[in-house]
């Protein structure tokens, strides 16, 4: 894709030039504009520990890709950044447990997460990480601000030191019984069970999580954060952006709780070695909490983009934040990150509009990595079905009011009733006629008629709910609406009949028709663009059309006479039902024994198909015995993702260019990871 839209061959397309518009981003560093509207899109910094499950995307990474994609079709000045959250406990434990090193297990996960969102096709300006010099300058000169302005202060406290590794453990080194609800598995810092935050000395039976030993009491001296005397200013704020960022009530009950119980001292550094060391004599040998400087990535990451950063970050009268995350870390994001933003006495940019999510659950249970259960990153490439096809289902069951369940049989529900049978047979039905009928070239058509006068009205009734859904960032409604103008095409054609009889009786009613519907099928490319962009992708491809803005109106006039378009692709393929059963077995359970429980109670059909989709095991890209670095880690994920761009390329019967174009790109990135290999086993 060019940065206008696809690249299209031949005539220069016949297209309004108002409609357009260039997708340059890519092309250019994003920095603040006078005089326009300027946006700074977060997503909540996945935690670099695992391999994230579909709940944790829906939850704010592809939420935010949606909005970014939509405010640069609107053509609003937009930067997205996000990146992976490094430092803390819960990466030294993952670590300890994984039998390498802290910075070994970033650089694999953080590979891990990009190919992911990579795969899933969202659009960041810049996906960063937090280890870096930026992070720990900034993280440091936001400390010394608020300890200038006598906002922090050491304090002594009794924390638990395990004899048998002789260490102070951290929040997360240590589990036991939650005080509150009597969960029995409880962190140190957070009960999972009723959501209330921890003090580890707080736990009922605690014991080390290393070596299971019962730590003792001992005395230690940490800095704490005194959001008290910030409470009046973050108060003040709070009732401001609220209203004017118009925050979920949801968002607004959370924050109203931790003020009205009045806010804590709260701890900010921690026993650990890796995280952001603290410029404090006396404290050399601690570092900062991770939800102390976890939210100050989203700065860093931006100084990582441009050194600029600042003109984002610290301009809140030119720059609107919105903020995308799951429920749990909205007292971060509304009470502790502004609290410490506003105690540095510097004019940062901070919150807008958050938006949040609920829980996604599997099959009415919940993901659980550890038991196998579930859809993970990882697996969604291997299941063989369009990124379009996953973000479609996921935003269409977005967790915004409430838990929603992920199930197969809506999965494959959803592509074959609602992708395959609205957007996919309006889009390919009328390019399809194009072809065969007219040669490919829009014929003169007129918009003056009752039906065509009709069918405008409805359509721009629906974009006007359109727009106000997505930028309120009401996700779900939206992607409803551009279904529904999708199904406002596909009646106008059922209502007047286009077929060759309409063709052969009623020519001029015939071109006007298909003139309209490709008119629609242009629009519906831009709307369906913030959900689905490869789907969009290709049905600019197809009209050989440029990207087009989402105005606020839609005439029916974007295609001029004799304007030539492509051939007619399939957007969408259908998914047999029996393979509900195929993949609900294999995700449902331990999935190193999964498929051969799974058969067990599989149809014959449903059996051989599985059976038959086992191969041998392929050879590792990275070969034993290899230490692989972060520039293999990445290659490899790049090549997994590519291939599976290639087979769905192939499957879908792409134009052979194409197809030779994606598997060149494949090799170049294989042969790039044997160089790197071969020079890796050299040295060895």
């Amino acid at each position: 894709m060019s940065a206008n839209g696809p690249v299209t061959n031949g005539p220069t397309p016949k297209v309004r030039s108002d409609i357009t518009i260039e997708l340059d981003h890519h092309k250019r560093i994003v920095l603040p504009k006078a005089g326009e509207r300027n946006i700074l899109i977060t997503s909540a910094l996945p935690y670099v520990n695992n391999v994230p499950h579909l709940g944790n995307i829906i939850g704010c990474v592809l939420s935010a890709d949606v909005y970014a994609r939509f405010c640069r079709l609107r053509g609003y000045n937009t930067l997205f950044i996000c990146g992976t959250d490094e430092y803390g406990t819960a990466t030294e434990t993952k670590a300890l447990e994984e039998g390498v090193t802290c910075q070994q297990l970033c650089d694999k996960y953080h590979a891990i997460h990009k190919s992911t969102y990579e795969w899933f096709k969202c659009d960041f300006d810049h996906f960063g990480r937090t280890p870096t010099e930026q992070h720990k300058a900034i993280t440091q000169g936001i400390y010394l601000d608020v300890e200038r302005n006598g906002l922090t202060f050491p304090k002594t406290m009794t924390q638990l030191y395990c004899e048998k590794h002789n260490a102070f453990l951290a929040d997360r080194f240590v589990e036991g019984t939650c005080p509150s609800c009597g969960y029995a598995d409880a962190r140190g810092d957070q009960c999972d069970q009723c959501g209330k935050l921890l003090d580890p000395t707080e736990l009922r039976n605690p014991h080390c999580k290393l070596d299971k030993a019962t730590p003792v009491l001992r005395d230690t001296t940490h800095l704490f954060l005194d959001l008290a005397k910030q409470q009046p200013n973050l108060e003040k704020w709070v009732e401001k952006s609220s209203v004017k960022g118009a925050w979920s009530q949801n968002t607004i009950n959370i924050t109203n709780a931790w003020l009205k119980e009045g806010l804590r001292e709260r701890c900010i550094t921690r026993d650990l070695k890796w995280g952001v060391p603290v410029p404090k004599k006396e404290f050399e040998d601690k570092v900062f909490y991770v939800w102390f400087d976890a939210c100050i990535g989203y700065p860093s990451i931006t100084a990582n983009y441009t050194e600029d950063w600042q003109k984002w970050w610290k301009n809140p009268e030119n720059v609107q934040l919105y903020q995308f995350m799951g429920k749990d870390n909205v007292p971060f994001h509304t009470v502790i990150f502004p609290s410490t933003l506003l105690g540095t006495g510097e004019e940062w940019t901070l919150l807008h509009h958050i938006s949040t999510t609920e829980y996604l659950q599997y099959e009415n249970g919940k993901f659980s990595k550890s038991r196998g259960v579930g859809v993970f990153g990882n697996h969604v490439v291997e299941v063989g079905v369009s990124s379009s096809v996953w973000r479609y289902y996921l935003l269409s069951n977005r967790p915004e009011t409430g838990d929603s369940q992920f199930t197969w049989a809506g999965f494959v529900a959803a592509n074959n009733n609602e992708l395959l049978a609205n957007l996919g047979n309006f889009v390919n039905r009328v390019v399809k006629f194009l072809n065969a009928k007219y040669d490919g070239i829009v014929p003169a058509y007129t918009i003056q008629g009752e039906a065509e006068q009709k069918l405008i009205e409805d359509v721009n009734a629906l974009l006007k709910s359109y727009v106000e859904a997505l930028e309120a960032v009401k996700i779900r409604a939206a992607l409803k609406l551009a279904m529904d103008i999708s199904a406002r095409g596909n009646l106008y054609l059922q209502e007047n009949k286009i077929d060759n009889k309409l063709f052969a009786d009623h020519r001029e009613r015939c071109d006007t028709v298909v003139a309209m519907s490709l008119n629609l099928s242009y629009l519906l490319g831009a709307l369906v663009y913030p959900f689905m962009p490869d789907t969009s992708e290709t049905i600019w491809k197809m009209l050989k059309v440029p990207a087009r803005k989402i105005g606020d109106t839609w005439e029916g006039t974007d295609l001029e006479e004799g304007h030539q378009v492509g051939k007619a692709e399939y957007l969408f393929t259908n998914i047999k039902p029996e393979m509900v059963e195929i993949w609900r077995n294999k995700y449902g359970g331990n999935q190193k024994d999964s498929d051969s429980a799974a058969t067990e109670t599989m149809s014959k059909t449903a059996k051989r198909k599985l059976m038959k989709g086992k191969a041998k095991a392929p050879e590792p890209l990275i070969p034993e015995g290899v230490t692989a670095t972060p520039e293999m880690l990445e290659l490899e994920a790049k090549i997994k993702a590519q291939g599976e761009v290639v087979r769905l390329a192939k499957a879908e019967k792409k134009d052979a260019a194409e197809v030779t174009k994606e598997v060149e790109t494949l090799m170049t990135l294989k042969t790039q990871l044997k160089a790197l290999v071969a020079e890796a086993q050299k040295c060895n």
